[in-house]
């Protein structure tokens, strides 16, 4: 994809700037390898959405090129959730009424892979509501990432909860290569979000799944009315953790949740927090997941402000984007589709 030098040509006078300073400096050290502080990440807090989306998508070029990493779940155990996760018409918490159901049969969950497959989308997950598994569940959903591997070639994520060390050997054992948990927000403002774990707990799920072999996906959700600063903490955690798959859900409040009054932020904000995410993590596959729906575009203008990755399809409890719609969008952007 080439970027748009004219852009860079007019941009506001105040960014017109040298080399050595300001918003086109910074890019300039994270492009030669300058991993930026939480000092330079605040300040762009205040720069021009313009050109930070321009720089952002620059340094998504020379890191990442122009593949695009997609991806698809299936809500694999519905409902119930012990947890009390604010935003979430999953947790028992909450006052929705939800789909409950255990574990998906195994031809359901093989077909929904093998459809993704044939559509072109290059990794799919189960996704289970609740804390964790126990064995039997550890079990059953190990089977099923068998029964996906003799069916195609998709690469096979997992979201669980909080399993153990020896879960995740089993995960591995079954072809399964990645590993999502997320942070969720900072640590600060975790206890906001949800009581009944911590974000200790997080941590020590995403070590124990490195540790075991696995890759790990660890993103969060903004607009739970954290702060930018909260926003940038978590980034930095997660480069500290040395997290390469970077899923950003925004809010899409559901009416029964603790969430449900919280304002939906705009196509600007969201912009301008995956821009700096780009800054903070120049190599990272920053994925567009829930929430992506509430904007005309589709997420358009926020994939060339630096995210070069997607959830798509349907999302545990919002509706999502069409597979052939997504792949317009990204096929049209210059992408293209596949592991990296």
């Amino acid at each position: 994809m080439k970027t748009d030098e004219k852009t860079e040509k007019t941009m506001p006078r105040e960014n017109k700037i040298s080399p050595n300073d300001g918003l086109f400096g910074l890019r300039d050290r994270v492009l030669g390898g300058y991993k930026i502080t939480k000092t330079d990440a605040a300040a762009l807090v205040g720069a021009d959405l313009t050109a930070l989306s321009l720089c952002a998508n620059q340094i998504r070029e020379r890191f990442c090129g122009n593949a695009f990493d997609m991806c698809a779940i299936i809500n694999g155990k519905s409902g119930g959730c012990s947890e009390d996760c604010k935003f979430c018409a999953q947790s028992k918490h909450n006052r929705i009424p939800c789909e409950t159901y255990a574990l998906l049969d195994e031809n359901e969950v093989v077909r929904a892979a093998l459809y993704n497959y044939k559509k072109g989308v290059n990794r799919f997950s189960i996704v289970t509501a609740g804390r964790t598994l126990n064995a039997a569940e550890v079990g059953a959903v190990c089977e099923n990432y068998k029964k996906i591997g003799e069916a195609c070639g998709i690469f096979k994520c997992a979201s669980h909860g909080l399993l153990n060390f020896g879960d995740f050997e089993k995960l591995l054992a079954a072809g399964v290569k990645r590993y999502h948990c997320n942070l969720e927000t900072s640590r600060n403002f975790f206890p906001n979000v949800c009581t009944t774990h911590s974000y200790d707990d997080k941590i020590a799920a995403i070590k124990a799944a490195k540790k075991a072999g696995m890759e790990v996906c660890s993103g969060g959700i903004i607009g739970l009315g954290e702060s930018f600063d909260d926003r940038i903490d978590m980034a930095f955690d997660l480069r500290e953790l040395e997290i390469k798959s970077v899923p950003i859900n925004v809010l899409n409040p559901i009416k029964g949740t603790k969430a449900e009054n919280l304002p939906v932020l705009s196509e600007e904000e969201v912009r301008r927090t995956v821009a700096i995410y780009r800054f903070i993590l120049p190599d990272a596959r920053l994925r567009m997941a829930g929430g992506r729906g509430l904007f005309a575009d589709k997420g358009e203008k926020i994939f060339m402000s630096g995210a070069n990755a997607a959830a798509t399809g349907d999302m545990l409890t919002t509706g999502g984007i069409s597979i052939d719609g997504d792949m317009e969008i990204i096929g049209r952007l210059g992408f293209k589709v596949g592991l990296s």
